[in-house]
């Protein structure tokens, strides 16, 4: 049975962006004759909070998404992340980096100043980590860690890829059915995958889960489309099943930009308390006729 998910935080209030999601995933769910599961991610203890999770499954309860099941709370299964880190740091496959986000800029600034060549940054525009620490040896490592200086696990991306080869994954595209998109990694340089404060992070996570709920279609925004070649390197080095994705259009403010919490974007709250019903929510995201719209959302996913 195809399974499908909506996954938000709770660390703010669901926007329309979110709205246009989670109908969708529900919509896509009831034509394939499957069921949707929302899961509630929820690993940043110090934005997430009991009551904004409240508020955000009583947003979805009045939208009139039900889930399968009662929500999976990521922040209960901190020992499914630890098992497949494990797994990884066996292999050889990361390592601890000392590194902080300042330390990280100002080895680059120093690096375009010396060269004067852009120094990479990875798809959300951050620099890549220089990944200094794959010089010491294991135990120069441990000793770090040892002498309590803070730290994240990276991935080695690098030798991740030289132990997958290629990967690819596959994006429903409406009347192709699917197309194998070529998964571009590298781009991303060694990301985290836990740190010493938060066992996990959104990419080992969620490979995780959608691997132990069964999930079978992921359908979420376009821009977590770059997002997937991370996912697809991790499920292989796991070997965890490839759901097929579909990356949805994106629902903009009036100047274009897209929905955020972080940007104060009006939330589903404040619409319901201005009287607007779960249908003027559907109608205001484009999918009025949810099931005929949810056809033409894979069909034309570039609307």
């Amino acid at each position: 049975m195809p399974i499908f998910r909506f996954a938000p935080s709770p660390n703010g209030e669901l926007h329309l962006g979110h709205a246009f999601s989670a109908l969708l995933n529900q919509a896509l769910a009831s034509v394939a004759g499957g069921t949707l599961l929302v899961r509630l991610e929820d690993i940043d203890l110090a934005r997430c909070s009991p009551v904004l999770e409240a508020r955000l499954l009583d947003d979805l309860a009045w939208l009139g998404i039900v889930s399968a099941h009662p929500p999976r709370r990521q922040s209960e299964h901190f020992a499914d992340y630890a098992a497949a880190l494990e797994a990884l740091q066996s292999e050889g496959l990361v390592y601890p980096a000392f590194m902080t986000r300042g330390d990280v800029r100002e080895h680059a600034q120093n690096c375009e100043h010396a060269s004067g060549i852009a120094y990479p940054r990875d798809p959300d525009g951050a620099y890549l980590y220089p990944g200094e620490e794959k010089r010491l040896s294991r135990s120069e490592q441990q000793a770090m860690v040892d002498d309590g200086q803070p730290f994240a696990w990276r991935l080695d991306m690098q030798a991740a890829l030289s132990r997958t080869g290629p990967v690819q994954f596959c994006e429903l595209s409406g009347d192709e059915g699917t197309v194998e998109v070529q998964a571009e990694p590298h781009l991303w340089g060694d990301v985290i995958l836990a740190r010493r404060d938060v066992p996990t992070s959104y990419h080992l996570s969620v490979v995780v889960d959608d691997a132990l709920q069964s999930i079978s279609h992921v359908v979420r925004g376009a821009d977590l489309m770059p997002s997937t070649s991370v996912h697809r390197v991790l499920q292989s080095l796991l070997g965890l099943p490839e759901p097929l994705y579909h990356h949805h259009r994106l629902i903009l403010d009036a100047d274009g930009g897209k929905l955020s919490k972080s940007r104060g974007s009006t939330s589903l709250a404040a619409l319901r308390a201005a009287g607007l019903t779960p249908l003027d929510i559907a109608r205001m995201v484009g999918l009025q006729d949810i099931q005929l719209s949810a056809s033409a959302e894979i069909e034309h996913p570039e609307r």
